[in-house]
């Protein structure tokens, strides 16, 4: 019988998957598995308990935020064996979900851990620290470790929105000199983002024809401070109209590796997570670098009942 760690997070987002863990573990072992669940108690579990138990196991599966996800990848990773991973999004913002198309439902993206294809996707390397999405500094940055866990679980992803205004606000330029290849910028900027996805913490979005998740490749964004109110509507309208080319301010380009020179106390966000500063930075894309189980097609289906039983996938957790 095949095995699957799954590793869940019982405080993501406002908790809806515990409500359906009963279908979605039998659903698992309806599909063949040997199932065997880890809560996480503290940050950081999710990567030792992947990177322990990976080898013993043919899916690993984490259930969460994208924080949780990072943690398994990295554990995963660490891990040194080379094992399918399934993600079931149960977090704010959930980006890297969106990004690769699984559903927004707890047990359809349950349903694409056993029935959906295996597609590889790169992965990132912040001075050797893992990230599954973004690397990222500046306004709206913060916001996400920031914001208190309930205010997220009360209003989702509205609370990014609304602590991220008050951010732009007291936002203070920072000085940079970043290098990729032939190319070298130095400037005062606002934000900053590498990244392998199609969206940044519900804010800030790119078009799905910029992003190739797997082609060894991030997307890079930097927003000069603005110096006058002409600067800052140019920057908004660049943003809402995701004209970033069209617009001054933002450098917008494509790189396998950056190379940063920031102040030391600039912190950072690696999906979502705190990350502190370091004066030289080097972030490298890890081609091919995960396996994760994707809906053959993005077809979504229908939301489950808010109680009672599920006659799809079995009974709900009061």
């Amino acid at each position: 019988m095949k095995k699957m760690l799954v590793i869940m997070n019982p405080y993501a987002g406002m908790k809806q998957a515990n409500r359906y863990l009963a279908g979605i573990l039998d659903l698992f072992c309806a599909s063949g598995y040997d199932v065997n669940i880890a809560m996480t108690q503290s940050a950081g579990d999710g990567t030792r308990l992947a990177a322990e138990r990976a080898s013993e196991n043919d899916i690993v599966v984490a259930i969460g935020g994208d924080g949780t996800f990072n943690e398994v990848v990295s554990g995963v990773m660490e891990s040194g064996h080379s094992v399918p991973i399934g993600y079931i999004p149960a977090g704010t913002t959930n980006d890297f979900a969106s990004s690769v198309g699984l559903s927004k439902t707890v047990l359809g993206a349950a349903e694409s851990v056993v029935s959906g294809v295996k597609k590889h996707y790169d992965v990132g390397s912040f001075n050797g620290r893992h990230f599954s999405y973004v690397a990222s500094f500046g306004a709206f940055t913060s916001t996400s470790y920031e914001v208190p866990q309930d205010l997220k679980n009360a209003i989702g992803g509205a609370a990014y929105i609304l602590s991220g205004i008050k951010d732009v606000m007291n936002i203070k330029p920072l000085h940079l000199k970043v290098k990729t290849g032939d190319t070298e910028l130095e400037g005062d900027y606002i934000f900053g983002a590498v990244c392998n996805s199609t969206s940044m913490g519900g804010i800030i979005n790119l078009k799905t024809d910029d992003v190739d998740m797997n082609d060894g490749l991030f997307e890079v964004m930097l927003i000069r401070s603005p110096q006058n109110i002409i600067d800052l509507n140019s920057i908004i309208f660049a943003l809402t109209t995701q004209s970033y080319n069209e617009c001054d301010q933002i450098s917008f380009f494509s790189s396998g590796k950056i190379e940063i020179e920031a102040p030391s106390t600039m912190p950072w966000t690696l999906d979502g997570e705190y990350q502190e500063g370091e004066e030289h930075i080097i972030i490298e894309n890890i081609y091919n670098a995960i396996e994760l189980m994707v809906p053959e097609k993005k077809e979504e289906p229908e939301q489950e009942n808010a109680g009672g039983y599920d006659f799809a996938s079995g009974p709900l957790l009061p």
